[in-house]
């Protein structure tokens, strides 16, 4: 199998259970929740995507004929200790593409790999963490794992449709928006009365970092 990669880098991890801790990102090309075209933005599932997914020309990114190849470009952007070593599979929708020989061949050069996905597709094998990030009108098919991060507010995806999932941390996470103050106040509302629910903060946009 071949990967559509649009970008790898390496940054810390702005949001949710691991802020703060350093990582590659592979952002994988294309999405099944929305094309990433701006005229197909208001009738897709998804409409508040912040994140530029469409093509292969980001730095790092190009076409991967095999596992292999992608898993060393993500070692050498690393290029450091090779204690802690962490990848954050994202997209997009990684789970498109993600499958056994990838994780194998990551795990195989010591990383600790992290996915961020939508939940719609089924997560294969070996992933060591897990965070699904819900959509309106999206029907989950990942319903356990390590980390769910709700963008906040969704009308038709409310923090209570999703209590009941078997997840280890649950996060609120303002929507990125021209209202995001009135978001983050709202976010902030909820958290305080429903303290399952934890804030998750964008940081890397807070202190300038990808």
């Amino acid at each position: 199998m071949s990967y559509a990669v649009k970008e790898i880098f390496k940054t810390l991890q702005g949001e949710g259970a691991q802020m703060g801790r350093a990582a590659v990102f592979c952002r994988f090309a294309g999405c099944n929740l929305w094309s990433g075209r701006a005229a197909d933005r208001t009738t897709s599932v998804c409409t508040f995507c912040d994140t530029d997914f469409v093509g292969m020309d980001g730095t790092g990114g190009g076409r991967f004929t095999d596992a292999d190849s992608l898993a060393h470009a993500i070692e050498a952007e690393w290029a450091g200790p090779s204690l802690k070593r962490y990848v954050v599979l994202t997209g997009g929708e990684p789970l498109l593409q993600v499958d056994a020989a990838l994780i194998d061949a990551l795990h195989a050069r010591g990383f600790e790999i992290g996915v961020e996905t939508n939940g719609t597709k089924p997560a294969p094998d070996g992933l060591d963490w897990i965070c699904v990030s819900p959509k309106a009108d999206a029907d989950l098919v990942i319903v356990e794992g390590h980390e769910l991060k709700l963008v906040y507010p969704q009308e038709k995806a409310l923090p209570d449709r999703f209590e009941h999932l078997a997840f280890e941390h649950f996060f609120l996470q303002p929507m990125d928006s021209p209202t995001a103050a009135a978001n983050l106040k709202a976010a902030i509302t909820y958290c305080t009365d429903n303290p399952r629910w934890r804030l998750s903060l964008q940081s890397h946009k807070m202190i300038g970092i990808r």
